[in-house]
């Protein structure tokens, strides 16, 4: 598997950090993505630690939706925080995993992340739609670590 610095080009950043800027204008949700190396612990359970680490848990309706990548264990988390959790089923993220993973299996990385946005942003904005005084409460950077 490609290095971190490799996985994608900065000009492939840019076009997720506007994905999200994008997901996140019709809903008061938040989207963040997370792209390690490698995890040497049960991948949810570093997700979730990852998830507080950006403080994700911190918004007023606890909406943030993380993404989180782990490039040599192939596998990654679509982890959403309680205020989500707390109104949608079980199979809320199926279609959002799917999107992801379809993209990731044929080698389209930035797009199976950018599509994987875009399907977070639809599902967000129908439980948390966008009002004229939300604020993006978390940056749209991709982390990394």
């Amino acid at each position: 598997m490609p290095k971190i610095e490799d996985f994608l080009t900065s000009e492939e950043e840019a076009e997720i950090v506007e994905a999200i800027r994008i997901a996140e204008c019709n809903t008061s949700g938040e989207i963040r993505v997370h792209i390690e190396q490698k995890c040497d612990i049960d991948v949810y359970e570093h997700a979730l630690e990852v998830f507080h680490y950006l403080k994700m848990d911190n918004t007023a309706q606890r909406n943030g939706v993380l993404i989180y990548v782990a490039i040599d264990n192939r596998t990654f988390v679509i982890f959403g925080d309680q205020g989500i959790n707390n109104i949608v089923g079980s199979d809320f993220w199926n279609s959002t995993r799917d999107k992801i993973s379809n993209q990731f299996k044929a080698g389209n990385f930035k797009e199976g992340i950018i599509d994987g946005i875009t399907e977070a942003g639809k599902a967000l904005s129908k439980h948390f739609p966008w009002h004229h005084d939300d604020i993006d409460e978390l940056d749209n950077s991709i982390s990394k670590g």
